[in-house]
């Protein structure tokens, strides 16, 4: 992964330059390649991911691609659906992603590799969206939990106890944010505000998250023990 910087006008991007080159044809490095209009016009809007933001599928040529753009939820949502406050490049939401994600990745780390970042700014706020690679035939945990087997959920604790061990807090570990692709490998999405951290009770909180995520999803009473059984297993690394 050759992680590279550009900027056109107010739009500055973060791209890995093998995934970009790996597109057929090879798109242009620039701000259209974040806009969901322009996908839509050249009729490569695959499809459209539920949840907020509304994350887009897109045919890239060899691969699929998801863009995200980053909104906001909550109350702050009724100020400002889609700008952040600038307080510096590097510490917007969507560099900071790219180069966790990035990171998780060249560890081996189960996550979608990543393809760009654009932060556009305007004065003391900005914009952002994020490209990652669409991983084939995946959905999220929260819709087969009524069916899935206790060795699939312990695989899930397993893939937890990983990234815990590699030090990533995932601020939103929910049922959601965990995919099962079609050969059962698990992997985690949205690092959006996560971080590395030292061992700590963050791990712990991170675990009762999935579990009170699981109990919206209405997962069976014996899912959590599943999991927290594949996180304590001596396998799980």
């Amino acid at each position: 992964m050759q992680l590279a910087t550009c900027r056109t006008g107010k739009t500055f991007i973060l791209y890995d330059a093998d995934s970009v080159c790996d597109a057929e044809p090879a798109p242009q490095i620039g701000p259209r390649l974040f806009d969901p209009e322009h996908w839509r016009r050249a009729g490569n809007v695959l499809g459209e991911a539920p949840g907020r933001g509304s994350s887009l599928f897109l045919d890239a040529g060899r691969e699929q691609w998801v863009l995200r753009p980053y909104r906001r939820g909550g109350l702050i949502a009724r100020l400002s659906e889609s700008r952040y406050l600038w307080t510096g490049l590097e510490r917007t939401r969507a560099f900071r992603e790219l180069r966790l994600t990035a990171h998780l990745h060249a560890l081996g780390l189960p996550v979608p590799r990543p393809v760009a970042a654009a932060v556009t700014r305007a004065g003391p706020t900005y914009t952002a969206a994020l490209i990652t690679v669409r991983i084939p035939g995946a959905g999220a945990l929260a819709e087969c939990l009524a069916e899935a087997e206790p060795a699939l959920l312990e695989r899930v604790g397993a893939t937890i106890r990983r990234f815990h061990e590699a030090g990533l807090d995932h601020v939103d570990l929910n049922a959601r944010n965990l995919l099962i692709d079609r050969t059962g490998k698990v992997w985690l999405i949205d690092l959006d505000r996560c971080r590395l951290r030292a061992p700590g009770g963050w791990q712990e909180d991170n675990l009762a998250r999935l579990g009170r995520s699981l109990a919206k999803f209405a997962a069976p009473a014996e899912a959590m023990s599943a999991i927290r059984r594949g996180y304590a297993s001596d396998d799980a690394g």
